[in-house]
């Protein structure tokens, strides 16, 4: 492309240009990087599993450099929801090596034949898979997410540059630095992955307007986070949206397994973007059954948000009045949102005005039910009769994955390698011209 950004730095500080250079100097070296000769499968894989191999053997090097990065969040009251994202132990450390393993053993995207014909005169044409090329990410708190585009990107021939928080600086460098280390003892480049400068919220700038270096990014984290990425990109950005997961339960749901449903998609890790936000209750569902979901909630240590005269008719107490708010809140903590609602049209039609396009789930034994609810609810995934907390690349069988998608071009829902990967068309003729 001709339209690479310039590397003026006319009317910046010294530090500011300094950063500025760092970012467009490693997207430069990293378009150079995606140039080289590819990786075959068995090259990638093997890069993959040494990365995780080198990983668990140097555990205490990544905790102790996950620990400074805790004692500072603490030290700046960072909610616990967020400490919980920048936690690792050895058992964590351990399901990130996983991932890379699981990756390696995924098939390889790149060089699949999407379609193919062979023209009436002779010529075949074919349309493929290859790399988007240099992949930037723009993420919050969660050090995983360095080892999985890394992983995610070897593999579909990508060349990651990753924009971590300030929050996990010590641990993604640790972590980028042992992957480095395993690149050049493979005979790769250092800068098959690299970190960019946190230091500043610019840098994020650099990197998502830095046309002709980079050609994709893809923001992962909080809605202010997302929205700064998406609407100040100038290179392609793909949106992984928050999560406002709705939990309806029908009338003729199975109240037992609803409860269990509700529970496992809110309490189970509240911090993650598939967590359940909102409970819809059908007002056709007993009163007792209404009071039976939301105790339980409450007796998971869960605080309910909703309309206190509605709920306390049911003898649930302890309800923090809902504003408008509270509808469209992903709250990532022990909170959820709470109303009666009357029957599936309604719940979808509560569901249509709040959601965010992410995961959305209702238990009904009513197939009629189930049909409308999946027929009519706008979602990146929508679950019958299970937990919110499915919507996960691993769980869907992608190994890592490198985000979820909520907007409807290129990619939906959770996205593996093919969702890395683009496609190119390739004629073979023998000498054929058009007439």
């Amino acid at each position: 492309m001709s339209d690479v950004t310039p590397s003026t730095t006319a009317g910046l500080t010294t530090e500011r240009a300094a950063e500025r250079d760092e970012v467009l100097a490693k997207a430069t070296k990293a378009r150079e990087v995606s140039r080289r000769s590819p990786l075959t499968t068995t090259e990638k894989n093997a890069l993959l599993l040494a990365a995780a191999d080198v990983l668990v053997e140097r555990t205490a090097e990544i905790l102790e450099a996950n620990e400074r990065d805790i004692a500072a969040g603490r030290e700046r009251g960072l909610d616990e929801s967020l400490i919980d994202r920048l936690s690792l132990d050895a058992a964590r450390v351990e399901g990130i090596a996983g991932g890379l393993r699981q990756v390696a053993d995924l098939p390889d995207p790149v060089g699949d034949v999407v379609r193919g014909s062979r023209r009436p005169n002779g010529l075949e044409l074919r349309q493929v898979r290859v790399p988007l090329g240099v992949m930037g990410m723009v993420y919050e708190a969660r050090p995983n997410v360095t080892v999985d585009a890394f992983g995610l990107a070897v593999k579909s021939g990508n060349v990651p540059l990753l924009r971590g928080s300030k929050s996990a600086l010590h641990s993604n460098t640790a972590l980028v630095g042992i992957l480095q280390d395993v690149c050049e003892a493979a005979g790769l480049p250092r800068e098959t992955v690299q970190l960019l400068p946190c230091v500043t919220h610019d840098s994020v700038q650099d990197l998502i307007t830095a046309r002709g270096l980079v050609d994709i990014v893809i923001p992962r984290g909080g809605a202010g986070l997302i929205n700064a990425v998406v609407t100040g990109a100038t290179v392609p950005a793909i949106e992984t949206g928050t999560g406002n997961c709705h939990f309806y339960v029908d009338g003729s749901a199975d109240v037992d397994e609803a409860i269990s449903l509700v529970i496992n998609g809110k309490v189970r890790r509240c911090s993650v973007c598939n967590s359940t936000e909102t409970v819809l209750i059908d007002a056709a569902l007993p009163d007792a059954d209404k009071k039976r979901i939301l105790t339980a909630l409450q007796d998971a240590g869960v605080t309910i948000h909703g309309d206190v005269d509605e709920l306390s008719a049911l003898e649930v107490g302890g309800v923090v009045q809902a504003t408008e708010k509270d509808w469209a809140e992903e709250y990532l903590s022990f909170d959820i949102a709470a109303k009666i609602v009357d029957g599936v049209e309604a719940a979808v039609e509560h569901i249509t005005r709040w959601t965010t396009g992410h995961t959305e789930a209702v238990s009904a034994t009513d197939v009629r039910v189930t049909g409308y609810f999946e027929h009519n609810v706008d979602a990146a995934a929508v679950m019958i009769n299970t937990s919110t907390a499915w919507t996960d690349g691993e769980m869907f069988g992608f190994g890592a994955e490198i985000g979820i998608s909520t907007q409807k071009l290129h990619a939906r829902g959770p996205m593996g390698l093919p969702e890395l990967t683009s496609t190119k068309w390739i004629m073979t003729g023998n000498g054929q011209v058009r007439p």
